[in-house]
């Protein structure tokens, strides 16, 4: 949770904010059938120029495709990865979080021999979008995770079942490292510390398999921006260290618990800072404050600008999720910001969003 994010991989606001207007698509397929499972395919994006070897490619599916399993819930379908033999498996929140209270047979795991069993959802991290389900079934074939994180360049194979077509294959390249999604309606506590790849990736692959050259698990699909947003072959995957982390945590306690400053942050547009007459035009405009909590506490109040975090420039409240979860629970934060006119500064001690 302390690694660092790069600043060159964080989107300005703006840019996202447009982005996201023409549709950045979370990766669950609606498809609510089983279709029958057909033969690997194997894709490389045309022009992408990937730097990887692709004839490495069917070796890495042979080596991993059995530790890619498909999910069906009664919202649709995603992929997982089997984490422990025991049945343990990661996928992404969003596949499976309407079925975390229901009966096991809500969720269906159907794994690469073709056979299916129940599961049940162990627990959903909303701020990550990592959960963990266990299958009624034991004796299967755990995936390697890698523990480094990957270099821009590499090769990325990208194995799932994108609207339901189990077992497809895509490789690229790693596009970018520490890419950062604000808020949105799809994810409305937005997402950090992302990997970036031009391995195609749709509707289905939530969850499935990013794997490297080594045949390592090296993240979970997460999103892609669509044809319609300009871009070409850009997609997004929650790294293994975030995916480990927060699975370790859900498998001992039931939940993940990350750093919480306490307040509810909103962009700045220019039109708001010239209606409201704001002294800035940009940063994370504080429009709420909870009771209590460490703003508060701090001496923090709704209309005050947060223009630094930990010395580090806050442009938009991407930069400041960023920023506060890159830090623990319980430590210390110096936060500047402007209160009409006047810059001033203050020191946080950040709370936790564990319950109880």
């Amino acid at each position: 949770m302390s690694r660092p994010a790069a600043d060159a991989g964080t989107m300005s606001g703006r840019a996202w904010t447009a982005i996201l207007g023409a549709g950045l698509v979370i990766l669950m397929s609606s498809c609510t059938g089983s279709p029958p499972m057909p033969p690997s395919q194997t894709t490389a994006p045309a022009g992408s120029g990937s730097t990887g070897d692709l004839s490495a490619v069917p070796g890495i599916v042979r080596e991993v495709e059995s530790s890619v399993v498909t999910i069906q819930t009664s919202g649709g379908i995603g992929s997982g990865v089997i984490y422990r033999s025991d049945g343990t498996i990661v996928t992404d929140a969003h596949v499976v979080e309407d079925q975390e209270k229901k009966p096991s047979k809500n969720v269906q795991i159907r794994f690469a021999d073709g056979s299916e069993a129940p599961a049940t959802v162990v627990g959903v991290d909303d701020a990550t979008d990592v959960a963990v389900v266990k299958a009624d079934r034991g004796n299967l074939p755990a995936a390697k995770f890698s523990t480094a994180l990957p270099q821009v360049g590499q090769l990325t194979v990208v194995i799932g079942s994108p609207l339901g077509l189990e077992q497809t294959v895509t490789a690229g390249i790693v596009s970018a490292l520490h890419r950062n999604m604000p808020p949105s309606e799809e994810s409305p506590q937005g997402l950090i510390d992302l990997i970036q790849t031009d391995a195609p990736i749709s509707p289905g692959n939530s969850g499935g398999a990013v794997v490297n050259s080594s045949s390592e698990i090296i993240g979970l699909s997460e999103a892609y921006l669509p044809p319609s947003s300009g871009a070409v072959s850009i997609g997004f995957v929650t790294p293994t260290a975030t995916v480990t982390d927060v699975a370790e945590q859900i498998l001992k306690s039931g939940s993940a618990i990350h750093p919480v400053l306490g307040i509810v942050p909103s962009d700045i547009s220019p039109e708001i800072a010239d209606r409201f007459g704001l002294p800035v035009a940009s940063g994370a405009l504080v429009i709420g404050v909870a009771p209590g909590g460490p703003a508060a506490t701090a001496g923090l109040q709704p209309g005050d600008i947060i223009t630094q975090f930990d010395g580090q420039k806050i442009a938009s409240v991407t930069d400041l999720l960023a920023g506060i979860r890159k830090k623990d629970p319980g430590q210390q934060s110096v936060i500047e910001f402007q209160r009409g006119k006047e810059n001033k500064s203050v020191t946080a001690t950040l709370g936790s969003t564990a319950k109880g």
